[in-house]
């Protein structure tokens, strides 16, 4: 009896004790791990204990663009410029200006440089003669779409990297606006094999050009005001310009009858806000922050409002009689490793261009894994998606 009791007395005393230690804090850490967020808002750290303070001085400034007013390009510069004079309360007023009103669309980077004027909007691919690497903060074929772009210029150092390239022209560059995926090529020639594309004249510019080059196509490149009437006359037998939107009001549906897709030249079309560097540090820090936050803004806008337009203009090209054709799988494989070739004796020649492209690459094997588990559900119309019809 009594050695009934000291076992049960033993056996009461072991239970209390282990409760005891299971809800200490002790206790509770060695059944559950401490977890702690895995990222941190990188900006809050600098500016959490900043003191900020509202300036008084008034700024105004000029902004020359590579585009004329009936480019949507064009506005994406106008709606930043609003969007700085807003939130600043008119203190830092800055004017747009189109192509060749202070001074050409090509000399728009180098007046901004040189300071002739404060700031410019344009596309950093029409700089590659600077450096090759500039091409690929505009558009890389096979490479990164609007989403991509978007987490590797603001979570992955793609922005540090743009500031270090353009550091030495005295430049300070933020995202100003990316417009999706760009329209294939118009033409009156149906091709969609590798086969059709051999010794056909077509407009193109950018790394595309050299390697369509490659593949036995003839390419000129000529500017957006041109194209009209090359495929008009038969100077070119296709050519691609940029998004549905902005190639519908230029009238290329009325002298093609097909457009080839898709447009893997230019998975997105990436544009910029340069900033004179001496005008951009002259500036107290509450319009620098108004800056950073107004290209942010602009550059979400800008997608949305855009690919809501190329959705309308998609209707009006297939009520004009416009055939979408598509290239084969096999044919869009065989543009990407023509196309990886050149980008990687780019990279072998051009360090800059290495490390970019490196960089993006990387971005895109780590972020394949959630890319694929999440596909399968892309927002398709639910009669589209009872069919079967679940990848984008």
């Amino acid at each position: 009896m009594k050695g009934r009791f000291w076992k049960r007395f033993g056996m009461v005393m072991g239970v209390l004790v282990l409760s005891i230690f299971l809800i200490s804090p002790s206790g509770m850490a060695a059944r559950k791990k401490v977890r702690t967020k895995i990222g941190k808002d990188k900006r809050h750290e600098l500016w959490k204990n900043k003191k900020w303070t509202t300036s008084h001085k008034k700024y105004h400034w000029r902004m020359v663009t590579t585009w004329t007013p009936g480019l949507l390009f064009y506005d994406y510069a106008v709606h930043f410029a609003d969007s700085v004079r807003a939130a600043s309360g008119g203190r830092l007023d800055i004017t747009v200006y189109p192509a060749g009103a202070i001074v050409p669309a090509m000399e728009t980077f180098s007046a901004v440089s040189k300071g002739v004027v404060e700031a410019g909007h344009d596309w950093s691919g029409y700089w590659k003669g600077k450096n090759e690497a500039f091409v690929a903060f505009a558009s890389v074929p096979y490479g990164l779409d609007y989403e991509g772009y978007n987490i590797w210029l603001f979570a992955r150092g793609g922005m540090k990297m743009w500031n270090k390239l353009y550091a030495p022209y005295n430049l300070v560059v933020f995202p100003g606006g990316n417009g999706g995926q760009e329209m294939g090529l118009f033409s009156n020639k149906k091709a969609t094999k590798m086969e059709d594309f051999k010794g056909m004249r077509v407009r193109t510019v950018g790394w595309y050009m050299d390697i369509l080059t490659r593949l036995g196509v003839s390419v000129s490149p000529l500017p957006g005001g041109e194209v009209y009437l090359a495929l008009d006359r038969g100077v070119v037998d296709a050519a691609e310009f940029s998004t549905p939107a902005i190639d519908y009001p230029m009238g290329f549906q009325e002298i093609t009858k097909y457009v080839i897709e898709p447009g893997v030249h230019q998975p997105a079309v990436q544009c910029e806000i340069i900033i004179n560097k001496k005008a951009y540090e002259s500036l107290p820090d509450d319009l620098k922050a108004i800056i950073q936050i107004a290209a942010m803004e602009t550059q979400l806008w800008s997608e949305a409002w855009t690919e809501n337009l190329n959705a309308k203009a998609i209707k009006l090209f297939q009520k004009d009689g416009i055939k979408f054709v598509r290239m084969d799988d096999k044919t869009i494989v065989e543009f990407a490793k023509t196309a990886f070739k050149y980008m990687d004796e780019l990279a072998a020649k051009y360090p800059d261009v290495k490390k970019v492209l490196d960089s993006q690459e990387q971005f895109k094997r780590d972020f394949a894994p959630w890319r694929e588990m999440r596909s399968g559900v892309t927002p398709w119309p639910r009669e589209m998606f009872l069919k079967g019809k679940i990848y984008q």
